[in-house]
């Protein structure tokens, strides 16, 4: 049995450019699409289960990834943009109309990923994107209907194609959050 886990990475990761400046990220609209702008390559690319984010149709997992708030703008059609969920920590702006998630943003300036806004890679019209490099909150995937005999099949693949699967984010990504955490607490102390 082929284990699918997003159309992206079905077939193998493709390896970035290592050149990519950034481009376009256009909904599945065929009319009046919505079209966000990127400066610079994406960050910390990785397939993700949790069940908030947006996922094409028969994929497993998202692909998601972040960039610096300040390289993204909307180009065309934002009046179609809506927030999907006004109480979740990531703003998740999705086109009212196919409902593709375009970019999410944390507008909360304590949290440790405050001035990254998250995004879909595959929805960039150019190709050279980073890579995805790892695959986070892989139990999730139960919560969206997978069988849980599923999942050893799920991370086998998941290994397969190079991306360690891990039931949180990646080990720098975890420090991270720890870091920042840990000075929030020294400045408070």
């Amino acid at each position: 049995m082929t284990v699918h886990i997003h159309p992206a990475v079905d077939n193998g990761v493709k390896q970035g450019s290592g050149t990519f400046a950034g481009g376009t990220l256009v909904c599945k609209c065929t009319d009046r699409p919505v079209k966000i702008g990127i400066k610079g390559d994406v960050a910390h690319n990785h397939a993700c289960g949790c069940t908030k984010c947006w996922k094409p149709e028969g994929a497993t997992f998202s692909i998601v990834a972040v960039v610096p708030r300040q390289n993204v703008t909307v180009l065309e059609n934002g009046d179609k943009l809506q927030i999907v969920d006004p109480s979740a920590v990531i703003q998740r702006y999705a086109c009212k109309v196919c409902g593709t998630h375009m970019y999410g943003r944390i507008e909360n300036t304590g949290h440790p990923f405050y001035g990254l806004d998250f995004i879909h890679p595959e929805l960039f019209q150019e190709g050279g994107w980073a890579a995805p490099g790892f695959a986070a909150f892989v139990s999730s995937v139960i919560e969206s209907g997978v069988k849980p005999e599923e999942m050893e099949g799920i991370r086998a693949r998941l290994k397969e194609l190079g991306l360690e699967p891990y039931d949180c984010l990646s080990p720098p990504l975890m420090d991270a959050i720890a870091t920042h955490t840990a000075k929030a607490k020294a400045k408070a102390a």
